[in-house]
Formats: C-alpha cells, structure tokens, sequence
C-alpha cells in the first residue's frame, strides 16, 4: 500500500487529506468517495510519523513473536498433498483436506487463506508466494516446478523429502552445537557466581592493602564492579542487542547484506552455511534440469531459494552469462563458488548429455563436507574451549592470589 496526498478545494477553501491506496487511480476514487468538494492534485508522499510507528511495532512483534511453523506439521502437510494429488483427488480437495486434519494453528490460518485464494483462481504457488517467510522459498520454487510440468504429486513428494533433509540437517548442527553451548554456559555461570559472592570476600581484604594491585586483580576488580552495579543493564543490553540484529537483519535489506557477507569470513560457521547453501542449491537445481525445466528458467527458480545474499548475488551472475551463450561451468567458475573437481564434473556433464547426474554429484559433495565439519564440530571447538577455560582460571587465579602473595612477603619481611 502507497500513501497518496489529496489536495482538495471545497467552500473556497483548500483541505489536505492522506490516504492509503494500491494506486493513484484507486487513491482517486477513495478521495470522491470520502472527501467533499473538487479534487485539485493527489501526489504519492510519504507515510505519516504515527502509521511508522505503527508499522514498525507490527514488524517488530512479527518478527520477534510471530508463532513459527513446526517443521514437521509442514512436512506432513506436504506429503499428504502428495499422496491426494497422487491418488487423482484435486488441488482444491486436497488443501481443505489438508485444513481440516493440521493441528498447527498457523498452517492452518495459511491453508484457509490459500483454500479462499485457490477458489478466486490464484494458482497454488501464488497463494503460497503470500507467505515466503512461513513456508519457505524452497517450498514455493518445488510447487512452481509441479504446476510448470503439471506433476504435482511427485513435486510435492519430493519437496516433503527435500524439508526432511533439510530438518535432519538442522537437528544435526543443534546437537553438534550442544556440548560446546553448555560447556561455555557453565563456565559463564561459574564465573559469575565467583564475581558476585567470592571476589566481593577479596575486595574488602585488598582495600586494606593500600598499595598498588596488580593488573590482574584490577581487571578481575573492575569486571566484579560491572557485574555488581550494572549486570541486569548488562543483561537487557545483550537481549536487547540480540533483538535488535533479529529485527534488522529480517527486515533491513543492507544490514542482511552485510551481515550475510561477513558471517561467511567467521571461523567454522562460515564454512557451515556455505556448504549448507550450496548444496541446497545444486539440489534443488539438480531437481528442476531433471524434470526438464530449462537451465536459465531453472537457475532463476534455485537461486530463490538460496538465503544468503552474498551468495546469490554471485549465483545471480550465473543466469545472466548462461543466457549470453556461456557454458554451465564456465559460469560456475566465474562465481569462484565451485572449485576445479566440480567445475570439470559439470563440464563432463554438459558434454555427455548427463548434467542431472553430475550436478547430483556435485549436491552430494557439499553435503558430504557439510556432514564432515558438523561431525567434528566438537573437535573444532575444543582447543578454543579449552584455551578460553584456561584465560578464565589463569585470571582468576592471578587475581586473587597475587595480592596474597605480596601480603605474605611483607608479613614475612616486616
């Protein structure tokens, strides 16, 4: 919706009046309606400050609250539309269906409003296309591929194995992530406690001193004084700065480009969510060749359903040099996203009239190298666990007990 200023004459005096329209002609014929008099100029402006803020409360508390769909509520859906579409019962049939039987409330807030869009003769990936963000660009790009080839069943199968890998995934990089997760919240804890009940005990010791403290006891003292006088601001801060980059990154299109652009330099997570992309990508584009979907038509339909936007810019690129007469692979090289092994099996491919099978290939290896990091996550993890313990107790120990040592010396000497 745009936001139309209407500029009015009505008694020999000019009114101003804004109102939300799809178009100037529609803002026209709301302003004959509702406002008295001639209608001078209508100009699209921009929104009021109140319909801002009100707009961005709503995009906030989406984005933050908005109840998610469980996965495997959308997976099951999906496959029982598979299995009715199979079974020669209608689109139309199987989505009331498909209403009826869902216990998760959201999905089945969706499939109502895609039952009433189907009825108004929407297709089916133009109601879903309503909902990208709930369902997914890889749900919308594999419904696409069964209304262009007019097999919707075996595109709706294979979308609810494709989420399935997709899941499995996920569950796999959760739990990989679990031990290190605890470990470094224990440890957090720990430390705490120690800053909040046994550093205060010290502090009182330590001001008798009356000498210099050395480095390590002032750090350890200093990081006591934040965490006694200013911990609960310290905590809203990191919740609020955790919303906050939630909230941005969902809806701020440069700060998702920055962010998805630096996220693939951090040490280990980088190469997770490009192997993870990548061979979502090659999947979902070794599905649509092998369904004969033309490679240009197919490029564009898989690189939708890439999340990260360095990555699909690059792969963007590749659409427009295949539709300049370039070559698959040369292509590929050109993104520096395939090295020399995948680039020749692609090459291989094209020669051979085997693309589908050698991209497949392809998808295999980055989920094969995907797995591999996922597996020894906890390998990888381990010696900066280990070397981030070790700075934890080195400090604490220096801390506290190099004061006491110096205590003992001059006990000692006087």
């Amino acid at each position: 919706m745009k936001y139309f200023e209407i500029i009015y004459l009505f008694k020999g005096r000019k009114g101003r009046k804004v109102l939300r329209a799809e178009s100037r002609m529609d803002a026209l014929s709301i302003a004959k309606l509702k406002l008295p008099g001639i209608i001078i100029r209508i100009t699209e402006t921009s929104a009021p400050i109140e319909d801002r803020v009100v707009e961005f409360q709503k995009q906030f508390t989406n984005t933050l609250l908005k109840p998610k769909i469980k996965i495997d509520s959308l997976i099951s859906s999906i496959r029982q539309l598979g299995v009715m579409t199979n079974a020669g019962i209608s689109i139309h049939d199987s989505v009331k269906e498909v209403t009826k039987t869902t216990e998760d409330k959201r999905l089945k807030a969706i499939f109502e409003d895609i039952d009433d869009a189907l009825n108004s003769g929407q297709s089916l990936t133009d109601a879903l296309s309503s909902y990208r963000l709930d369902v997914g660009d890889v749900t919308i790009a594999m419904v696409e591929l069964g209304e262009n080839t007019g097999n919707m069943s075996e595109s709706l199968l294979k979308l609810a194995q494709i989420l399935e890998e997709i899941r499995d995934n996920k569950k796999k990089f959760k739990s990989a992530l679990r031990y290190p997760i605890i470990v470094v919240i224990a440890i957090s804890i720990a430390f705490t406690i120690l800053m909040v009940y046994v550093v205060p005990k010290f502090k009182e010791i330590f001001a008798k001193l009356h000498s210099q403290l050395p480095l390590p006891t002032r750090i350890l003292l200093f990081m006591e004084n934040i965490i006694h006088n200013y911990g609960w601001y310290l905590l809203a801060f990191i919740i609020a700065t955790i919303a906050t980059v939630k909230f941005l990154y969902a809806n701020n299109k440069d700060f998702k480009r920055s962010f998805d652009k630096n996220i693939l330099k951090v040490y280990l997570f980088g190469k997770i969510i490009f192997n993870s992309t990548m061979y979502r990508f090659t999947m979902i584009f070794t599905q649509l060749i092998s369904a004969g979907i033309p490679i240009a038509d197919a490029l564009d339909t898989a690189v939708l359903t890439v999340d990260n936007e360095t990555i699909k810019d690059k792969l963007s690129n590749v659409t427009i040099s295949v539709q300049r007469g370039m070559s698959l692979s040369d292509a590929f090289k050109k993104t520096g996203l395939f090295h020399g092994m995948l680039l020749q099996m692609v090459g291989a491919g094209e020669r051979s009239g085997t693309l589908d099978t050698m991209l497949e290939k392809v998808s295999d290896f980055f989920k094969m190298k995907f797995d591999e990091i996922v597996d020894n996550i906890s390998s990888y993890i381990e010696p900066i666990l280990i070397g981030f313990i070790a700075v934890m107790v080195l400090m604490m120990a220096l801390g506290i007990f190099l004061p006491m040592w110096d205590l003992a010396s001059a006990v000692r000497k006087g």
